[in-house]
């Protein structure tokens, strides 16, 4: 796409530039484009730390313009796309990583929409520890009462945090994914909340495609096929990857794309993978592997060569979360490795932790290294139930939970911990569950002789911290112990324990202040203790 800046506009803010746009178009426009309205949007799409696509739709074909800023008073003119149109895609190069902005879309001389809302975070840069919060929504394409109390259930739940992005797995139209029913089933009930958050949507098996122009899926999305926001090129839309802090997501195509593990698209997967060093991979796509939900993964072929092909390399590349609808309902399993059969096959060998994951449960899931290590495990999502649940036996042995209800996902990753939480059309988180990586835990081995070595271990919990940090430390012998609080500079801020401790475990509490008592600023920390030659680390995360 053809972008122009013009760098004879002044900055002005939307309600000054609503004013002498209009003055202009009522001497200079013709009366055709001064009745154009905007019909869709606008909405975000292909976020990255430094650029955005805006999209929007007009009544009338017109040139295409996007004002910015940093205030919403003060915008500037940012971009023109000169050619007329209805489907306006116009991309924002040069933002700054997790900067907030406010645009206000329009033509050569009206501004056309334009207000608080439309506002936006760029994405941090790859690898930052930064929260991450996505809004997961699975067959939510169907308009009714179900699918705006799941909408509002979320609203309510996430106040003014609101989302990072959104991710959608297929069905997001119903029922044949027609322009009319894009437009009722999902540019209408969320158009406030897709002009702020990035949309990142798969396609289900409703979401149809269609000869012609602006009337199915692929027309309606601007989505990566050459790496524009991180990972591997894929060369297509319909599968995709893209980085969000230190999270790689992985958007699948199960509906229309060969699921052969030697066709194009599992071969990009497994090249995709190996690729990334991000901390966490969480894949999703529409056809869940594990489902006894409305749809059957022992008998349905979908659900099954997703199962037989896709898992296998998610497995051996390290993925930890996986993501899928289809199925009207929640089914939620265990950490689990190496299922690739029907239901009755699971054995014991396959299932990594049997617990429920929950930090006020079983404990959460752990991987005892941070990096993308082969087998250790992954999580498998059903969250089908977006607009409508269907039941079903739902007595898939690998799930945790199984639930016939409307509801939505939210996924939040900070650090080395991830939470995903069940969120049902009433407002109640029905399920959830985390996982959290070795990174937590010491990385440096211990340095003094084995025989008098106090055997020193620690750990740091909760991960984050929005109040105190227990500090839950062990030696295998009584000795001298010290630990202090470091911050990302190596400073130390605080010290927490200094003095002879005896065997056993033990446990000590930093109140996230500093030596003089002040309260330290919301970031990452290390709690460092030592035991004569042993040192020991754990990141420690505080929130505010």
């Amino acid at each position: 796409m053809k972008r122009v800046r013009d760098s004879r506009s002044p900055r002005v803010g939307p309600g000054t530039a609503s004013i002498l746009l209009a003055l202009l178009a009522a001497l200079e426009a013709p009366d055709a484009a001064r009745a154009q309205v905007v019909t869709r949007g606008p909405y975000l799409q292909l976020a990255t730390p430094t650029s955005i696509v805006v999209r929007w739709r007009t009544s009338v074909p017109t040139p295409s313009r996007v004002w910015c800023g940093t205030e919403p008073s003060l915008l500037w003119d940012a971009a023109l796309e000169p050619a007329s149109t209805t489907e306006h895609a116009v991309q924002l190069p040069g933002l700054e990583p997790g900067q907030r902005y406010w645009y206000a879309v329009g033509d050569s001389f009206n501004l056309l929409s334009g207000d608080a809302t439309h506002t936006f975070v760029t994405p941090p840069s790859p690898g930052a520890v930064r929260p991450v919060r996505a809004w997961i929504l699975g067959d939510s394409g169907e308009p009714g009462s179900t699918q705006l109390a799941v909408r509002d259930a979320f609203l309510a739940y996430t106040g003014s945090r609101g989302a990072d992005l959104v991710l959608m797995l297929g069905d997001n139209a119903y029922s044949s994914g027609t322009d009319s029913q894009y437009q009722s089933g999902l540019f209408t009930p969320y158009a406030q909340w897709l002009r702020q958050w990035p949309l990142w949507p798969t396609r289900g098996n409703h979401d149809d495609v269609r000869n012609g122009d602006d009337n199915d899926y692929y027309d309606f999305f601007t989505l990566p096929s050459l790496a524009e926001a991180g990972g591997v090129p894929s060369g297509t839309e319909a599968y995709y990857s893209f980085d969000v802090a230190n999270v790689h997501f992985v958007c699948l195509d199960s509906e229309g794309s060969s699921r052969s593990p030697g066709g194009p698209m599992l071969t990009w997967l497994r090249a995709d993978l190996a690729a990334t060093n991000q901390d966490w991979i969480v894949a999703y796509w529409h056809h869940p592997p594990y489902s006894k939900g409305s749809h059957d993964s022992d008998s349905e072929g979908d659900l099954r060569e997703m199962r037989q092909n896709v898992v296998p390399i998610l497995d051996s590349l390290g993925a930890d979360l996986a993501l899928a609808g289809h199925s009207h309902s929640y089914e939620r399993s265990f950490l689990l490795r190496r299922h690739y059969g029907t239901s009755g096959t699971l054995a014991d060998s396959m299932i990594v932790d049997s617990g429920d994951g929950r930090p006020d449960g079983d404990g959460p899931y752990e991987k005892d290294t941070p990096d993308q290590a082969p087998f250790l495990g992954a999580v498998y999502v059903v969250g089908g139930s977006s607009s409508k649940h269907s039941g079903g036996s739902l007595d898939h042995p690998v799930m945790v939970s199984s639930q016939d209800v409307a509801g939505s996902l939210v996924l939040d990753v900070l650090g080395d911990e991830l939470q995903l939480r069940f969120l049902d059309s009433a407002g109640a988180v029905t399920d959830s569950f985390s996982i959290e990586k070795g990174g937590l835990v010491s990385v440096d081995r211990p340095r003094g002789p084995g025989p008098t070595a106090s055997g020193l271990t620690m750990q740091a919990r909760p991960l984050p911290a929005r109040g105190s940090v227990e500090l839950v430390y062990r030696l295998a012998r009584p000795a001298p112990v010290r630990i202090a609080i470091h911050d990302g500079a190596g400073r130390r801020v605080a010290t927490v324990v200094d003095r002879e401790v005896p065997a056993g475990e033990q446990r000590a509490r930093w109140n996230a202040r500093d030596g003089a008592g002040r309260r330290v600023p919301a970031g990452v920390y290390f709690a460092v203790a030592e035991s004569g030659a042993e040192r020991r680390v754990a990141r420690v995360i505080v929130t505010r």
